[in-house]
Order: C-alpha cells, then sequence, then structure tokens
C-alpha cells in the first residue's frame, strides 16, 4: 500500500511538473511573439493583444457559465459578487498591459528575469491573505531576488541597452516591476477562487469583465495605433499566436494551482526565463553585460533557496465567508 501510495505521489507530481512547463512555453510564446511585434514591426498595441485573449475566454468560459443551473450559475453570481470581478479583471488587465507594454522599452531577457520580483511580492500577499508560512531560508531567497533585480535594473542604466532596440529600459523595467507585483495580486486571488469556489467561474468571469474593462481602454489609448498598423499575414499570425499562448495559460494554470499553490506555480514557471533568455540570444542577436551573470546569479540562487518546503501550518476549516480576502468573498 505504501509503494502504491509513493507511486502515486510521484506521479503526480511529475505530472505538476509537466504542466508548470507547459505554462512555461506558453508564457515564452506570448514573450516572443510580444517582442517581434514591437522590435520587427513596430506594432505597439498591448491592450489589442490581451483584449483578444479576454474575447476567447469570454466565449468559452462565461459561455459554459451561463449554461449552469442553480447557486453556481452565472445570473447568482453576476448579483452579488460583480464589483469583486470587476476589481479583480482591472488587476489582471493592467498587469497585462504594463507587461506586454515593456516589450517597446526594453528587452525580452530583461522583461523575463525581472518579472521573478512578483514572488516576493506573492509570498508577502499569500502570508497575509492565505495565511502561507515560510521558514528563514525563504526569507533569504527574497534578498537575493531583490538583489538580482537591483543588479539588472542597474545593468539596464549603465549599459542603456546600446546593442538593442530599446528606447528607454528605464521605463520598461519599471513597467515590468509593476506589472509583476499586479500579477501577484492576480495569483493570489486566483488561487483563493480555485480553490474555493470554482475554476469555470474565475475563467468565465475575468473573462467578462476583462473584455469589458480592456475594450473600453483600447478604444481610448490605442484607436490610432491601431489605424497605423500595416496588416499582413505574419502580424497576424503573431497576434493569433500571443492570442492562443495567453488562453492556454489562463485555461491550465488554475488546474496546476488547484493541486498545488499560486507561489508553487510561480517557481516552477521560472523556467519562462530560460527559454527566453536562449530566443533573445539567438533571435534577437541580444549581448549579455557584464552585470547580467551577477543578476542571473542571484535570480538562480533565489530559485534554489525557494524551493525548500515551506513550513507546515495548522490545518484550518475553509470558511467561504471568511474576510481574508475582501475582494472576493461571498458576502
Amino acid at each position: 500500500m505504501r509503494g502504491i501510495q509513493e507511486k502515486l505521489c510521484t506521479c503526480r507530481i511529475l505530472k505538476t511538473l509537466a504542466l508548470g512547463q507547459m505554462l512555461s512555453l506558453f508564457i515564452c510564446g506570448t514573450a516572443v511573439t510580444s517582442q517581434y511585434l514591437a522590435e520587427q514591426y513596430k506594432v505597439n498595441t498591448p491592450m489589442l493583444q490581451s483584449f483578444i485573449n479576454y474575447c476567447l475566454l469570454l466565449l468559452v468560459y462565461t459561455t459554459m457559465l451561463a449554461f449552469r443551473r442553480g447557486s453556481d450559475s452565472f445570473l447568482p453570481i453576476l448579483k452579488g459578487r460583480w464589483w469583486k470581478y470587476l476589481l479583480l479583471a482591472l488587476v489582471d488587465v493592467e498587469a497585462n498591459y504594463t507587461i506586454v507594454k515593456a516589450y517597446q522599452y526594453t528587452t525580452l531577457t530583461s522583461v523575463q528575469l525581472l518579472d521573478c520580483f512578483g514572488i516576493p511580492v506573492l509570498m508577502a500577499l499569500s502570508w497575509f491573505i492565505l495565511h502561507a508560512r515560510y521558514r528563514f531560508i525563504h526569507f533569504i531567497a527574497v534578498a537575493l531576488c531583490l538583489l538580482g533585480v537591483g543588479t539588472m535594473v542597474g545593468a539596464d542604466i549603465l549599459a542603456g541597452r546600446q546593442n538593442s532596440e530599446g528606447s528607454d529600459v528605464v521605463v520598461g523595467d519599471v513597467l515590468v516591476l509593476l506589472g509583476a507585483s499586479l500579477y501577484a495580486i492576480s495569483n493570489v486571488s486566483e488561487e483563493y477562487i480555485v480553490k474555493n469556489l470554482s475554476r469555470v467561474e474565475f475563467l468565465g468571469m475575468v473573462g467578462l469583465f476583462g473584455t469589458i474593462v480592456s475594450g473600453l481602454q483600447l478604444a481610448i489609448v490605442e484607436h490610432t495605433e491601431i489605424t497605423h498598423i500595416q496588416w499582413n499575414w505574419k502580424i497576424v499570425l503573431l497576434f493569433v499566436a500571443f492570442a492562443l499562448c495567453m488562453f492556454g495559460l489562463y485555461s491550465f494554470m488554475p488546474l496546476v494551482i488547484k493541486v498545488t499553490s499560486a507561489t508553487s506555480v510561480n517557481l516552477g514557471i521560472l523556467t519562462a526565463d530560460l527559454y527566453s533568455l536562449f530566443f533573445g540570444l539567438f533571435l534577437f542577436g541580444y549581448k549579455v553585460s557584464t552585470s547580467c551573470p551577477l543578476g542571473s546569479l542571484c535570480w538562480a540562487s533565489f530559485c534554489t533557496v525557494l524551493h525548500q518546503p515551506e513550513r507546515q501550518k495548522k490545518p484550518q476549516p475553509v470558511c467561504l465567508n471568511q474576510p481574508a480576502l475582501g475582494l472576493i468573498t461571498l458576502d
């Protein structure tokens, strides 16, 4: 019996790792397509890219939610929690917008290395909201991460990205850090919802309100840029590839979060940074600055240390009406 349990545990771990690598490839796909659009075709429409993804979520998951019956169907959810999902969608939309916008100012490798800043933010939110507890070594890992982030930003400031296409790398770095923080908020909310409510509810409501928010922002800030796009089949293919990668990421991430945690998922998808680094070196011809090895070393140390197991916490009964996360409580 013990051998069977160990095999099942191993299979679950391998399945989780495989899904994590699939999420990493989706993230890498969105990064590469965004960089191609910004650098090769001068297409700077981050909100249009996100809008297409939210439309796909609306068509698939909001439709599924609409055909449900009972207290967890579309109308009761909309009546009881619409404003909470509106706020969540606003955070999620702006997270996508700032990250994709950053590709106009900095490089693929900088974006993918700096976005690990979201993990310390995610740990802090999980501590206060989801009552996660960590060992002392995890706090050392956070310090290493922040040191690596500071090194990468300093490298960008000093080098000025002379060998890249970025027009203002400091602005790009700030956008990445802001986007990573917003993603952390979205991921913690996602973990709470998929574990206490349902995956379809999360994706359906984010798809609905994300389409509304991104559509309004698209009409306000990007209508001029859209008219200036010189459309061809390559640009269309890049938009389609980005949307499909984002849709796949949104669809599968809740499955992994439900059996692990938002922190574990974000650790697992850090390999996307490595994939993107290789793409940046070989596809875009980026040069590694002299400060990058130190930043990468801090980043690698952070990943290694943070993979130490979390401190076990006392099991607590789940109460869907608890006020721990005001954004998504039922009341």
